[in-house]
């Protein structure tokens, strides 16, 4: 068993679509439409095989957790880009670009070297060695 992928509701798909495009890496499919129920979607794809599904409704895509305080649920995506020197210059890249870093790069208390970074969402990465 294996997780087929993991979904993010936003209000503008092209725009998180490209920012993960842009960052991390991801070729985005082809665009799923649905007028009928105002909803729409598109899977991008990352090196590794994993994929993301950014999907936008009339009724869910207005809900938003950017910036609300930590509920249960999901937390953040973990992105590993290979070494300490390329989570500092993807995160000084990301922090140049206008994003908001929230942590970081440093080694956390259980031994990971890593930066939180926001999306354009506000749905938190995590870049990793």
């Amino acid at each position: 068993m294996h997780i087929e992928h993991i979904a993010l509701w936003t209000k503008d798909i092209d725009r998180l679509c490209s920012f993960y495009e842009t960052w991390f890496g991801a070729a985005a499919g082809n665009k799923y439409v649905n007028e009928t129920k105002d909803f729409s979607s598109c899977f991008l794809t990352f090196p590794s095989g994993v994929r993301l599904e950014i999907m936008r409704s009339g009724v869910a895509g207005n809900h938003s957790a950017m910036h609300e305080p930590v509920a249960a649920g999901y937390a953040h995506i973990a992105f590993s880009v290979g070494s300490e020197e390329a989570v500092d210059d993807l995160t000084q890249r990301i922090n140049d670009a206008g994003y908001v870093i929230l942590d970081g790069p440093r080694w956390t208390g259980d031994g990971y070297y890593e930066s939180v970074v926001l999306d354009p969402d506000g749905n938190r990465i995590e870049i990793t060695v």
